[in-house]
């Protein structure tokens, strides 16, 4: 499990997907990733939420997976999103994911069901049964309306030795606690709130699956590898350096502040596809100006380094 949690220890993206007239934007797909690597992440997460997996087709998403496969070409892990809220089709996702050559998976809640805790451990062992991959759940009740317990997650990694993480997305810290002392050491914990991370890591997370870091994956590399080093006060900088860019990048739903954010820093375009829509004029405006302070702030301290 050490080696394993090795693995997942630090930062993973989870990276947009980019559109031009209606078309995945390969170019600009590429450069994130690139930048990402060079920066430091532990890993890559395409076709998640963020990389709006609801609206591509499922050629799509193999696509976007096999490519960031090879780029990475090995130098991070690729944990691919696979999740749907019917478990045959996730059951489908998981064989695409693997096809396409994915190192790990994430796998979230079933959305709008509602399942019950019962119906929860029945979705994701069907999962795991299925693949030879490390999986990692993703609660996110904001998005799903549904919570996995952490006696849910203690079930299911005690009958399943690839259910091996979690993606704690509900805002509360207090749920890291609980997700240990109901698994212990055999469930490893990703923060997955950007602005949270440090008081995760501070109770038990050893890593983030990341928004922010598709703007500033530099300086949340930084930040976990601060706290790893037992350098509080560096890592704290951090967390308050980058505090008013996460707030601006959920200032409306994910993913259309980061994208705006990304368009601002000529780093690839602000378009979506519908239901979801750029955001605002106002806010635009608003994470320009955020931007900006950021951008001067990382600026003065990685000369301070």
């Amino acid at each position: 499990m050490m080696e394993l949690a090795e693995r997942f220890r630090g930062v993973f993206t989870a990276l947009v997907t980019p559109f031009q007239d209606g078309a995945i934007d390969y170019e600009a797909f590429d450069a994130l990733v690139e930048r990402q690597i060079e920066a430091g992440v532990t890993g890559l997460v395409p076709v998640g939420t963020t990389g709006e997996a609801a609206t591509l087709s499922d050629d799509e998403a193999d696509a976007v997976i096999a490519r960031t496969v090879k780029l990475a070409a090995g130098r991070v892990m690729v944990m691919a999103g696979a999740g749907a809220n019917d478990t045959r089709k996730t059951v489908e996702k998981i064989r695409r994911a693997e096809k396409a050559g994915a190192d790990a998976l994430l796998l979230v809640t079933p959305y709008y069901n509602k399942p019950t805790q019962a119906g929860l451990i029945a979705h994701y062992e069907v999962a795991a049964e299925e693949t030879h991959l490390p999986v990692m759940l993703y609660s996110v009740p904001g998005r799903c309306g549904v919570e996995i317990a952490p006696e849910t997650c203690a079930s299911l990694i005690r009958r399943h030795d690839n259910i091996v993480a979690i993606k704690e997305a509900g805002g509360d810290v207090g749920r890291v606690t609980q997700l240990r002392q109901a698994c212990g050491d055999d469930l490893i914990i990703h923060s997955g709130d950007d602005g949270l991370t440090l008081p995760f890591l501070s109770v038990g997370a050893i890593g983030v699956t990341s928004v922010v870091g598709n703007v500033a994956p530099r300086e949340m590399v930084q930040l976990v590898e601060a706290f790893r080093a037992g350098n509080m006060v560096r890592a704290l900088q951090l967390h308050e350096m980058i505090a008013e860019l996460t707030a601006g990048i959920f200032i409306e739903s994910n993913p259309g502040p980061v994208k705006a954010a990304l368009a601002l820093c000529n780093l690839a375009g602000p378009e979506m596809r519908l239901p979801m829509v750029p955001v605002s004029d106002a806010n635009r405006e608003k994470l320009a100006g955020i931007l900006s302070r950021f951008g001067s702030a990382a600026a003065a301290f990685q000369e301070m380094r």
